[in-house]
């Protein structure tokens, strides 16, 4: 049977997507070889590279506007550093709003100068703070559009005359922006585009080569730009993975038709959080995100039924991160509506049982 997916990563994805890339592993494009032994430097697997670097600017929306695209690897905590390396001359201006935002913080401070302009840590990061003000003379501010522990979500983003930085590694391609107003977007692909192993930046070309120094090449933009991605030998199967989920994502209709299914997925699942009398949501409901919805039992005595329940409906990955505990229900672009419903059932037959 197959499960309904919670999981926060590595995320679930569009059966289609696997189905092609089951294939792929066995022979890709006619070629006679798996697309995990093909060189990258191959006439197939440069397609590759090039269609998903158009693909994810067409997405947002980002095509002839002085953007480039990359699939890096290193994940989200090595742009933590990137970022910094790359933009921090003076001061990085930055916004805590969760455990990979403090990472983000921690990293930057090894390179120069932080400014935190606000902290929701003292609440339990529960919201997105407002009222803040970001620094003119910082030479960037960074956010994190999604907190996956946590389960907030900016709903809108600051005006600002410095560069903005946002990590959208949890909730990319899910929900219409205007996404020109960034200026380095990042996100690691085992949220909303593919395995673990490859990571999705675009960046306003621009911004870039200001800050002085000297960047170790790994470590620089410009070098990535320049070698298309190839600088050293990509993760080729993250990447074409995540090139298949890009593609349905266009058939379907792109961002605005997820965004649509997304709110609808959200809106089913805090409806039944707050009608349910055992349980309660944890992030203020202003700031909940549409892709984590974090929840708890009021009593911990239903905790055992509760689990029985929902591991018996073919639900996986619900349990909360060790930071806020109780349930986490990760719903990524791929999850089906259908499977929310089934976890709202499984709160409706536990509300009946007890």
């Amino acid at each position: 049977m197959k499960k309904h997916n919670y999981s926060a990563g590595p995320c679930i994805l569009p059966k289609e997507v696997f189905e092609q890339a089951a294939a792929a592993v066995i022979e890709y494009n006619n070629s006679g070889l798996s697309i995990l032994e093909m060189s990258h430097r191959s006439k197939d697997i440069v397609a590759v590279m090039e269609e998903a670097q158009q693909l994810s600017l067409e997405l947002l929306g980002l095509q002839n506007k002085g953007y480039s695209a990359l699939f890096l690897q290193g994940g989200a905590s090595l742009q933590f550093l990137m970022v910094a390396y790359n933009l921090l001359k003076n001061k990085g201006a930055y916004l805590n709003t969760g455990t990979w935002a403090s990472n983000a913080i921690k990293e930057a401070k090894n390179i120069g100068q932080v400014e935190v302009v606000a902290s929701s840590k003292e609440n339990g990061f529960r919201n997105i703070p407002t009222g803040y003000q970001i620094p003119v003379d910082a030479d960037y501010f960074h956010c994190t559009s999604n907190n996956t522990i946590y389960g907030t979500q900016m709903k809108s983003f600051p005006k600002t005359s410095i560069p903005l930085v946002c990590d959208m590694s949890s909730d990319i391609f899910s929900r219409s922006l205007d996404f020109s107003k960034f200026d380095l977007i990042y996100a690691g692909a085992q949220k909303n585009m593919g395995p673990a192993g490859t990571t999705l930046i675009i960046v306003k070309d621009e911004i870039l080569g200001k800050t002085g120094k000297t960047i170790p090449s790994i470590l620089d933009y410009k070098v990535h730009i320049e070698k298309e991605s190839m600088f050293n030998t990509p993760s080729v199967y993250a990447v074409y993975v995540s090139l298949l989920t890009l593609r349905w994502l266009k058939n379907i209709g792109g961002i605005p038709a997820i965004e649509k299914i997304n709110n609808q997925k959200a809106a089913l699942i805090y409806g039944e959080i707050d009608r349910n009398s055992l349980f309660e949501g944890y992030a203020d409901k202003a700031d909940r995100s549409n892709m984590n919805a974090t929840f708890t039992l009021k009593s911990t005595a239903h905790q055992e039924t509760f689990d029985a329940l929902w591991k018996k409906a073919g639900i996986v990955g619900l349990n909360g991160h060790r930071s806020v505990g109780g349930y986490r229900a990760s719903m990524y672009n791929a999850l089906p509506l259908e499977s929310v419903q089934v976890l709202v059932d499984t709160m409706q037959e536990l509300e009946k049982t007890v």
